[in-house]
C-alpha cells in the first residue's frame, strides 16, 4: 500500500473556489508515467503536480500531468505546488523547480504573492483553419500566431466582451486541428485594472478549457508587451471561475508571474494493489 499526501489548490485567485484548482501531489519516490496519469485522470483536474525533493535544501523535481497526457510546463500548477511548499515550511523563502525537460523554475514569496520566474516564448504567424473559428464562434480575428514550446494557435479578437461571451462546440473544435495542444484567444481589456484578456480552450490535450493558465503568458507576455510598449502587465483570465497575474518581463529572455493561490483540500491518496 502506499499514500501520497495529496493537495487540491485554487491558483491564481485570491478567495477560495474561483481561479484555477490544481492537484498536488507529495512524492516520497518516483511514480509510473501510467500511475501518475491514472491519479490525474482520477481527481479530473485540468493538472496535477507532481513534486519531490532532490535532497537538496528547496530543490524538486516537477513533472505536470492532465487527464490525458504529460505537460512540460504549467503555471497554474507550479504556483498550486509552490503554496503548498511555502505554507508547510514556513522558513522557505525561494523554491528551485526542475521540470522533466530540464527546465529551471525559480519561485519566491513577497508576502501574499507567489512570483514565479518564467521564460519568454515568442509567437510566429501562423494561419487558423476557417472551420476552428466557426467552431470557436468567432466571425473576425485581428491577428494568428503559433508559439512551438508550448504548441499553441494564438488568436487575437477586438473585443474582450466577444471574448468572454464565447461558447465553442468542442466536438467540432476537436477535428479543425491535428498537430497543436491547445487554442488560446485573448483581446485587449476593457476593464481598467487590466491589460489584456484570454481563454484557453485545449480539448486535444487536456479539458475543454482551462480555467486560468499560467504556462500560456510564456508568450502572451511578449506579445502584448510589444503591442502596449511596456514591461508590466495585469492579465485576466474571463473563463467561468476567472482569474488575474502581473506578468513582468525583466530580460530577453525571462519573465515573472506573480498571484496568490488558495489551498481547498488535504488529504491522503491511497493506493492499494498496485501490482495485482
Amino acid at each position: 500500500m502506499m499514500e501520497i499526501v495529496t493537495y487540491i489548490v485554487d491558483s491564481f485567485t485570491d478567495k477560495p473556489f474561483s481561479g484555477n484548482p490544481a492537484g498536488v501531489c507529495l512524492l516520497e519516490e518516483d511514480l509510473s508515467e501510467e500511475l501518475m496519469l491514472s491519479i490525474s485522470s482520477e481527481l479530473g483536474l485540468s493538472e496535477t503536480a507532481y513534486v519531490r525533493n532532490t535532497g537538496e535544501a528547496n530543490e524538486f523535481s516537477i513533472r505536470y500531468f492532465s487527464p490525458k497526457m504529460e505537460i512540460p510546463l504549467c503555471g497554474h500548477a507550479t504556483l498550486a505546488a509552490s503554496k503548498v511548499l511555502f505554507d508547510a515550511h514556513e522558513g522557505m523563502g525561494k523554491i528551485h523547480f526542475t521540470t522533466i525537460q530540464g527546465l529551471e523554475l525559480m519561485v519566491e514569496r513577497s508576502g501574499e504573492l507567489i512570483v514565479m520566474e518564467f521564460p519568454i516564448y515568442a509567437t510566429v504567424p501562423q494561419k487558423a483553419p476557417p472551420e476552428m473559428l466557426e467552431a470557436l464562434g468567432i466571425t473576425k480575428i485581428m491577428n494568428s500566431e503559433y508559439n512551438a514550446e508550448t504548441n499553441i494557435l494564438l488568436l487575437e479578437i477586438e473585443d474582450s466582451k466577444v471574448l468572454k461571451r464565447l461558447r465553442p462546440d468542442f466536438e467540432k473544435l476537436i477535428h479543425t486541428h491535428d498537430s497543436i495542444s491547445g487554442v488560446l484567444v485573448t483581446a485587449i481589456s476593457q476593464q481598467l485594472n487590466y491589460d489584456f484578456e484570454s481563454r484557453y480552450f485545449w480539448p486535444w490535450s487536456g479539458t475543454n478549457e482551462d480555467p486560468v493558465t499560467g504556462g500560456t503568458h510564456t508568450f502572451l507576455g511578449k506579445y502584448w508587451g510589444d503591442r502596449l510598449k511596456t514591461n508590466t502587465l495585469n492579465s485576466f483570465q474571463c473563463s467561468e471561475r476567472t482569474g488575474f497575474m502581473e506578468v513582468e518581463l525583466i530580460s530577453e529572455d525571462k519573465l515573472k508571474i506573480k498571484s496568490q493561490a488558495q489551498i481547498v483540500l488535504k488529504g491522503n491518496l491511497t493506493l492499494k494493489n498496485l501490482n495485482s
